[in-house]
């Protein structure tokens, strides 16, 4: 008899025996009816991990990818599926890269830019990068004023479009940045309705799956373009520049509002903790793109819906098919990234700029301690708002931010890897070969992806 059951009989001498077996049953095993309190405490710990990866992997999935994902669902069914699991180490490698950049110099993606190469290298992709981006903006505003719509159809999308702008620009500008983070943080977890509204599709999972693995591809004009489209919405340029900028942020919360506090020696568990936040949050990210992806094969592509123009058109496609509870999940996810990635787009703009003209920058800083930083914010914000009342097809805008992240990607991508490569940048953090040569695929997909959106723009 183990020492734990004489305790139990002993204080339990005088109890009935019927009741004494009770309580040494409950003695012996009433830890396994209660969660264990380091299971607990491993998740709070996963959750207090997770932070810019987690809420740059879930911008990702936008308005306009999500746009991206229903046409390649609704016109090609399952065919594209096995892009999610294909794109989804390519994007975290990069965006693994882009952190411990930040991590490791203290510096944002455009300032070590302008230390390590040509001023007018980066004037180019600091351009480029904002064109793309506030045309984005634009057509993320007008998608969730459209999703607003398919709640009550009466709403103003003017009033709409300008609600959803100045909520945005006020959280950006008056919320502390601790208190912002956080909200950001819990906003990705939205994009767990687009997984539930899938999951009550009642879809044929073996078929999917099967999808999932063994690529379908035909070499015509239309599913290379739509696969340049898909590689140009998950390796997105705007991502590498929040990704740095947002763990230099983070080093600054803990206190180091020096440079020079923040190169001391980068500790592994540091390193760790961002690998971690980074794989999940692209993770979560190419995770949404599959169900989104299956929902619209499995529902619009079989009913002959083939031609999606807007992710609010998406959602009111699936009603009939997956029920009102699909289609609501489906319009809230569209408003709740909407709120999530139209400051990072803002943001990653106006990141890189400032780094690039050495103004005073960071979200951490109040509006009277940065004001061309968040100028260029306001500067953004309003731009993409405006490009809602010019008569802008939202379509063609998308095509035109396409071509402009095509072109600005591969050059980026190869400043990423010379740098996260370079020794004498990175110390002991930098990339093992393997990385390196998965970098080098990355920016030989996304230069065929810019030449291909490019060449969708000849007649």
């Amino acid at each position: 008899m183990s020492r734990k059951q004489k305790n139990i009989i002993t204080i339990g001498a005088e109890l009935p025996a019927e009741l004494l077996d009770l309580t040494v049953t409950a003695g012996l095993h009433i830890r396994d009816s209660i969660p264990s309190n380091n299971v607990i405490k491993q998740t709070g710990n996963y959750w207090h991990m997770l932070g810019p990866g987690l809420t740059t992997g879930a911008s990702d999935d936008d308005p306009s990818g999500i746009l991206t994902y229903s046409q390649t669902g609704a016109k090609f069914g399952f065919n594209f599926l096995w892009l999610a699991p294909l794109t989804f180490p390519l994007m975290a490698v990069i965006q693994e890269m882009c952190a411990r950049i930040g991590l490791v110099t203290g510096r944002g993606l455009a300032g070590n830019i302008r230390v390590h190469f040509n001023k007018k290298i980066l004037i180019l992709c600091t351009s480029l990068l904002f064109i793309a981006n506030t045309i984005n903006i634009g057509a993320d505003l007008g998608a969730m004023a459209k999703a607003m719509q398919l709640f009550n159809p009466h709403l103003n999308f003017a009033g709409l479009v300008i609600g959803f702008s100045i909520i945005s620009l006020l959280l950006q500008i008056f919320t502390p940045y601790v208190r912002y983070a956080r909200y950001l943080k819990w906003l990705a977890l939205v994009l767990l309705g687009y997984i539930f509204s899938t999951m009550l599709a009642h879809l044929d999972w073996g078929n999917v799956l099967t999808h999932a693995v063994v690529p379908h591809i035909g070499f015509n004009k239309e599913q290379l373009v739509l696969i340049c489209a898909i590689l140009g919405t998950t390796i997105s340029p705007y991502l590498f520049f929040w990704q740095t900028s947002q763990e230099v942020e983070e080093e600054i919360l803990k206190g180091k509002t020096t440079l020079v506090q923040r190169q001391v020696v980068t500790s592994t568990e540091d390193v760790k903790s961002m690998r971690i936040d980074v794989w999940t949050g692209m993770f979560l990210s190419n995770l949404v793109m599959f169900f989104i992806i299956a929902a619209c094969g499995a529902m619009l592509y079989q009913h002959g819906i083939t031609e999606i123009t807007s992710a609010a058109q998406a959602a009111e496609a699936l009603r009939p098919f997956a029920g009102n509870a699909s289609y609501f999940l489906f319009a809230i996810g569209i408003i709740g990234t909407g709120l999530l990635a139209i400051p990072v787009l803002a943001g990653s703009s106006s990141y890189a700029i400032a780094e690039s003209l050495r103004w005073k920058e960071g979200l951490y800083r109040k509006l009277n301690q940065a004001h061309a930083f968040y100028g260029m914010i306001i500067i953004s914000m309003f731009v993409g708002l405006a490009i809602n009342f010019i008569g802008v097809d939202p379509i063609q805008a998308l095509i035109y931010s396409a071509v402009a992240n095509g072109l600005v990607a591969p050059l980026i991508l190869l400043l990423i890897v010379l740098m996260a490569s370079n020794h004498k940048i990175m110390g002991h953090w930098t990339n093992k070969p393997f990385t390196t040569f998965i970098g080098w695929v990355v920016i030989l997909l996304m230069t065929a992806a810019g030449i291909a959106a490019i060449y969708s723009l000849i007649p």
